[in-house]
């Protein structure tokens, strides 16, 4: 059953929103963040990326940068940027790119139900990046990034949301890279009270982006029980910060891979390894993208190939053997361009698809990269399959658009 629960959310006042949402912090390195936040003195990456406005010769994980992030968080608190509702509220927020939307419930989850497994985890993460978002939640005492959360669509929660939107929306901007952003508070106490219940019937949520996050806000929740023995469960800090999305909604991109080289192979041993495995054929200088799946595009010198994984390459019945990014990785990364862990190995670099695949012709073209491989995006049912069976997907295997921006909820950890 999965737990919910309304919060008092500090909120950029309306008038600060556009100025304060900001791309998640995960997306960009230092050197983008820093160009990011020049001329924008209110961008949240001011508080999630701290180091940015510290001296360059700092580093991203010293102490001090957490230090300054509640400094800067404090600051905007004060100067009235940020202000929190005197009551606990649900809320709306929609997302709209080009002609697609997606709304997602706003709200507090549970940290035992992350612990329990009712909310379900496909993806490991990296023992460094964990400790930088704890530090980070512990220093502000909030959480500050939202963890994307997926269920699967119930008609009477899609109901209560359609009936909460009939109404104007409280907030509306349209940020820089054209994507819509609207909210809507929910203060109707009989509204909160169904979609808490109707969510308590699901037998379980799903991440679909944030998977560091939402660990860290667990063991930062683990600090504050192990310092509050006398803990009841109902404190803040059991809780962290959550959007919640229908299935229906959600729109998974190919994630692409780029290597650096063909692994000390000539261009026609490179092409007679692939021909073991795939069905190959060149399509010529026009991009070509994966129209089904078990289907692959290759740019290699100036050309493009069609690659078809053969039957005995996969098992259909194996939730993770028969995802594109396995079938790839075990039949072609691995045993012929020695890619035996796509996390650490250097060799490899992913390109997510809203970028398009150009740039993997720009990457090869330039001679940075030698090969470029285009997949057909994994399925949003094949990351509940493999959630479900207590899975994990190999890295890179989805990119979720449009991104939920950061700044626009907080979630304090003391009310």
């Amino acid at each position: 059953m999965a737990k919910i629960r309304p919060f008092k959310a500090i909120r950029p006042q309306n008038q600060y929103a556009k100025k304060v949402a900001a791309l998640p912090y995960d997306v960009m390195n230092r050197q983008e963040a820093y160009q990011e936040i020049q001329d924008k003195p209110y961008s949240f990456l001011r508080i999630d990326r701290a180091e940015t406005t510290l001296d360059q010769s700092i580093s991203t994980y010293d102490q001090r940068v957490y230090q300054k992030a509640k400094e800067n968080f404090s600051k905007m608190i004060e100067t009235k940027i940020f202000v929190q509702d005197q009551e606990p509220y649900l809320y709306l927020y929609q997302l709209t790119m080009g002609d697609r939307s997606q709304t997602g419930l706003v709200c507090a989850t549970s940290v035992d139900d992350y612990k329990n497994n009712v909310i379900k985890k496909h993806e490991k993460t990296r023992e460094d990046k964990q400790i930088d978002r704890i530090k980070h939640v512990d220093a502000l005492d909030a959480n500050t990034g939202p963890i994307f959360l997926a269920y699967r669509q119930k008609q009477k929660i899609a109901d209560q949301i359609s009936q909460v939107k009939e109404n104007k929306s409280d907030i509306q901007f349209v940020a820089e890279d054209g994507i819509s952003h609207e909210i809507w508070l929910i203060k109707d106490q009989k509204i909160i009270s169904n979609l808490v219940s109707e969510f308590d019937k699901l037998e379980a949520l799903y991440i679909a982006d944030g998977h560091h996050r939402s660990a860290s806000a667990v063991k930062v929740a683990e600090m504050r029980r192990q310092a509050n023995p006398d803990y009841t469960g109902d404190e803040s800090f059991n809780y962290f910060l959550s959007v919640l999305f229908p299935d229906e909604e959600l729109m998974i991109y190919d994630y692409n891979r780029l290597v650096k080289d063909l692994n000390g192979f000539s261009e026609n041993e490179f092409l007679d390894g692939i021909s073991k495995k795939f069905e190959l054929e060149k399509f010529g200088k026009e991009i070509y993208k994966p129209q089904t799946k078990t289907e692959f595009s290759m740019y290699l010198a100036g050309e493009w190939y069609i690659l078809k994984a053969k039957d005995n390459t996969y098992d259909p019945n194996d939730v993770i053997d028969n995802l594109d990014v396995s079938i790839l990785q075990n039949n072609l990364l691995d045993p012929i361009l020695g890619i035996k862990d796509p996390r650490t190995d250097n060799r490899i670099d992913f390109v997510g698809g809203i970028r398009g695949l150009k740039e993997l012709e720009r990457r090869v073209d330039n001679g940075e990269m030698e090969v470029g491989f285009a997949l057909y995006p994994t399925s949003i049912s094949e990351l509940f399959a493999v959630a479900d069976a207590d899975m994990l997907m190999p890295p890179k295997s989805t990119w979720f658009e449009p991104k939920l921006r950061s700044g626009l909820f907080i979630h304090s950890l003391s009310d």
